[in-house]
């Protein structure tokens, strides 16, 4: 291929890069290379460390949860029709890709209780930033309000977003551990074009959207809910029925693993008379000059799609198979078993709050499935997380991982219906233990 261009050196492919900007050889300080039997052995050590939530008591959340996921499930993403599946230009062959992201887009539309819902976004963030200069583009202002208890890895992707096109992200501070919506009220005026509330909260917290509903069209700002686990519209009420404009956030509880951190998926949904700003693509259904039934690709807006200038998000392609996972997933539970394994994960959490020590205080108010817990130091939580490490216990995560400025002696505790009885036990257990030693 070098005799080819013309070129001495591969180093010649990259003569317009400055110097230091090259790295030098040597630098890497890359092991020597393994044959493909070497390679597999390595890997296969290496994985073996691993701990995964399957074969230890898992009470992390933060955006990622542990609930149970059908075989049929991973059989339907499986098979070779979903799983190498590529976007539907042509309708004529992708009837299959096509309803299956139809069927998605209702029952997500559904869940959170919206007119309208689009073929995914990446994740929760993501959709996040959309929303975001969706309501820019529609409002045609500059300023959006957020608070702290909305998860600090959506609002940093969503400033990121925002950073460079003369939109503004205004954090309104969430001194205690649930949403103090007051603040938040107060800080929208006439140049806001949206307030991002997450609904639960980041710590679990429920609460009453209608004040922020009032404030909203008081201003003639759009109303976005934000959510982690979208399980818990099984229980609570949804965004929707209190009016939000959009909602948004991730899928990844209806039926996709944690995965140690991926894939996910982005929900995302709003009202009807929005639909033209949506992000993304939206499938619909049609009949044919026949009458028969036939699913098409009714909105696309990407860049790739219309003129650029035009476009209203640069997503290259949506989480396709994940929707399907989501769909699937969906099927099999309906309104009852959804309503189940909501019930359950508020329940596992009521059982842990209820056992715990003395010495561990907890945030109290209505909380669906998540709660900080807090210790008197940090010395003493990073005991009882070793101590619960050795026992096989994933035992949250440290509130400052997420919140820097926070002391450091919290943990952010999650339930679902995989919590049994006896890992609350073992929890309790482990937490009085690591107080004696």
């Amino acid at each position: 291929m070098l005799a080819t261009t013309g070129a001495q050196h591969i180093r010649d492919l990259f003569s317009d890069i400055p110097d230091q900007f090259h790295l030098k050889p040597g630098s890497l300080n890359l092991p020597e290379a393994l044959h493909e039997a070497g390679i597999v052995r390595k890997f296969t050590r290496a994985a073996e460390a691993n701990r995964h939530a399957g074969n230890t008591r898992c009470f992390l959340g933060g955006g990622t949860y542990h609930h149970f996921i059908p075989a049929v499930v991973d059989y339907v993403i499986s098979r070779g029709e979903f799983l190498t599946a590529y976007t539907p230009y042509q309708p004529e062959i992708a009837q299959g890709t096509l309803q299956t992201l139809f069927e998605f887009q209702t029952m997500t539309a559904r869940l959170l209780g919206m007119e309208v819902a689009n073929a995914s976004m990446y994740d929760a963030a993501t959709a996040m930033a959309e929303a975001a200069l969706m309501a820019q583009r529609i409002t045609r202002r500059s300023k959006v309000i957020t608070t702290t208890s909305v998860n600090s890895r959506y609002r940093d992707v969503t400033r990121n977003y925002l950073s460079r096109l003369g939109v503004k992200l205004v954090d309104v501070p969430c001194t205690g551990l649930a949403t103090e919506l007051d603040s938040v009220i107060a800080a929208v005026d006439t140049e806001t074009a949206c307030v991002i509330v997450q609904y639960p909260d980041f710590y679990g917290s429920v609460y009453d959207l209608q004040p922020l509903r009032e404030a909203c069209d008081a201003t003639g700002a759009l109303m976005i809910v934000a959510f982690a686990d979208a399980s818990c519209f099984g229980l609570i009420t949804p965004p929707g029925d209190f009016g939000a404009d959009i909602v948004i956030g991730s899928g990844q509880a209806l039926g996709i693993p944690m995965g140690f951190g991926g894939p996910h998926i982005g929900l995302f949904a709003c009202r009807q008379k929005y639909v033209r700003q949506v992000p993304g693509r939206v499938c619909g259904m049609t009949e044919d000059k026949d009458g028969k039934r036939g699913f098409v690709l009714t909105l696309s807006t990407r860049e790739q799609h219309i003129r650029r200038e035009k476009a209203t998000s640069n997503i290259c392609s949506n989480q396709g198979l994940m929707c399907t996972a989501n769909a699937t997933y969906l099927s099999l539970m309906g309104d009852a078993g959804l309503a189940t394994v909501a019930r359950h994960s508020a329940a596992a959490l009521a059982k842990l709050t209820a056992s715990l020590p003395d010495h561990v205080e907890f945030a109290g108010g209505a909380r669906f499935h998540e709660t900080v817990i807090s210790f008197a130091d940090q010395k003493s939580r990073d005991g009882f997380i070793r101590l619960a490490r050795e026992r096989h216990i994933f035992a949250g995560i440290p509130l400052e991982a997420f919140e820097p400025e926070r002391e450091p002696c919290h943990l952010l505790v999650a339930t679902t219906e995989m919590t049994e009885a006896a890992d609350i036990e073992d929890y309790s257990a482990a937490l009085q233990e690591a107080a004696d030693v």
